[in-house]
């Protein structure tokens, strides 16, 4: 099958142009200036960007990836397939390591069938005092052997794991983790400056939600974040909702990294998508209000915030408008650093040449028209 779209503005690594690009066989084979040399679906001038790729995201549409059910985890990636994420990583959260392995199986079979990119378990080796919405009495110290049981049990689908690097067994966790083609993350975490560089020399290369669930930057004590943004090596990750970080420190942390270390990701709960009310994260109850999700403490109080009820289209939009990147640079953030993350630059990440076809028609507005994976419609403009 081969499709050309025409009078489109095209966003690539490059910059922005009025062109047309051809779909054959659900790659990218042409990517042109001006106008089409023949028929095609006209876009009206419409941008077109990358498939977003989100490498932290816990599930929508009232569907939670932590529980392991296929029918869940289907219902998660078609909601935000539907708002641009073509490239989907399915995160867990702390839970006994029989569930996390049982989870760890079933999720691979998904992503042998494609719906899912890998498996990210956020949890159970992060720190009592950092943990956030994760059950403390579910927590565990660092286990290379544990964790090559999951690993086995994800088929090699297991692609990321966040760890918190001062605690006892940490380094050589992460250091089979490397060894195992897994993903290293440093986060939710109390590591102070040295702990953190300890681990990102025992190979730790992404920062989980840098600011959140960490020490915060001190002119003394620069702790964890000051040891994340300086390493050339190291990708931090940034929730764009509003909630999690003030649009300044996000400003902050995208200069000091540069759009070719900066991944926006959603983190997003079974809310997004779904409205405000009463989830399970995991074993814990989160209330959704106004979209901002925390947790439900035993007096029925509100605590920690519990993931998000972000989307990637809003991400890229306040990219934008929040933190002043421009197109190319949001679709860097939102797509070709998270794929490079994940080690599939070469196939997703920016509209060029040889990639899949993986796109989202966006109108001036930013908002969502179209979204086409592997060449074929979810949403057509």
């Amino acid at each position: 099958m081969s499709i050309t779209l025409a009078d489109a503005r095209v966003v690539t690594p490059g910059g922005v142009h009025d062109g047309w690009l051809t779909i054959e066989d659900g790659r990218i084979t042409h990517v042109g200036r001006g106008t089409a040399p023949g028929p095609g679906l006209g876009l009206g001038g419409r941008y077109v960007v990358p498939g977003f790729v989100d490498i932290h995201n816990h599930g929508g549409a009232g569907a939670s990836f932590p529980t392991g059910d296929p029918g869940q985890a289907h219902r998660a990636a078609a909601l935000h397939a539907r708002h641009g994420t073509t490239t989907l990583v399915a995160s867990l959260v702390t839970a006994p390591l029989d569930h996390l392995t049982r989870a760890v199986s079933a999720l691979a079979d998904l992503c042998e069938d494609g719906l899912l990119a890998g498996i990210h378990l956020e949890g159970p080796y992060i720190a009592a005092s950092r943990c956030g919405a994760h059950d403390p009495a579910l927590l565990r110290e660092p286990s290379p052997q544990e964790l090559a049981r999951l690993v086995k049990a994800g088929r090699g689908h297991v692609r990321m794991l966040t760890i918190a690097a001062e605690l006892p067994g940490a380094p050589d966790t992460i250091r089979e983790a490397v060894a195992s083609g897994v993903l290293a993350a440093l986060g939710h975490s109390d590591a102070d400056y040295g702990q953190t560089v300890a681990g990102i020399e025992a190979g730790a290369r992404v920062a989980t939600h840098l600011y959140n669930a960490m020490p915060q930057l001190g002119h003394r004590a620069p702790g964890p974040i000051a040891a994340l943004l300086e390493d050339e090596r190291v990708t931090v990750e940034l929730v764009n909702d509003g909630v999690h970080v003030h649009p300044a420190m996000l400003r902050l942390a995208c200069r000091a990294a540069g759009p070719g270390r900066t991944a926006l990701v959603t983190d997003a709960m079974a809310a997004a998508g779904a409205g405000d009310g009463t989830y399970d994260l995991g074993a814990l109850k989160v209330d959704v209000t106004g979209g901002v999700a925390r947790l439900v403490d035993g007096d029925g109080g509100l605590g920690s915030i519990a993931g998000s009820t972000l989307t990637m289209d809003v991400a890229f939009r306040r990219a934008v408008r929040e933190l002043g990147l421009s197109l190319p640079e949001a679709a860097e953030v939102t797509s070709l650093t998270p794929a490079r993350v994940l080690g599939l630059g070469d196939r997703v990440g920016s509209v060029a040449v040889g990639k899949q076809a993986d796109l989202v028609v966006l109108t001036d507005d930013l908002e969502v028209a179209g979204v086409m994976r592997h060449g074929t419609w979810i949403t057509e403009p």
